[in-house]
């Protein structure tokens, strides 16, 4: 059963707007033992909010796993995972981290749990409020 996961960026960094360009993005420079242990677990074809943090603190995206198994380019020492992505679309409306807090149904939800996880798995449940919550 494919897994669900939202990946947190600080759009002056890399951007929504920026994998777009590019087409195809490197996930890499997380240095946190559950967020890699994520990155880990990703399957291609599995789908991921793209979440602008800092600025924004909004969902804005859809993007899909393209290839997994990626050492990290960005890691001298070689113990840290990456994985490519590539964008699928860009949600109806942002749904922002103030909406997703005022949603019952979201209450267990990690990023609100786990705030500081760049990373995170989202519940299949969750993707669908997160959805309906944008418009879709």
């Amino acid at each position: 059963m494919p897994r669900y996961w939202l990946m947190k960026s600080e759009p002056d960094v890399y951007s929504w707007d920026d994998l777009v360009a590019e087409g195809e993005g490197t996930w890499d420079g997380v240095r946190n033992h559950r967020a890699k242990n994520n990155l880990a677990a990703m399957q291609v074809g599995e789908q991921a909010f793209f979440y602008h943090s800092n600025i924004g603190l909004e969902i804005v995206g859809i993007a899909e796993i393209s290839v997994t198994g990626i050492t990290d380019p960005t890691d001298p020492e070689g113990k840290w995972a990456a994985v490519k992505v590539k964008p699928v679309r860009k949600l109806a409306r942002p749904v922002t981290l103030k909406q997703v807090k005022a949603e019952p149904r979201l209450e267990t939800m990690e990023l609100i749990r786990l705030s500081r996880l760049s990373v995170s798995e989202v519940m299949p449940e969750e993707w669908q409020v997160v959805l309906e919550m944008a418009g879709e």
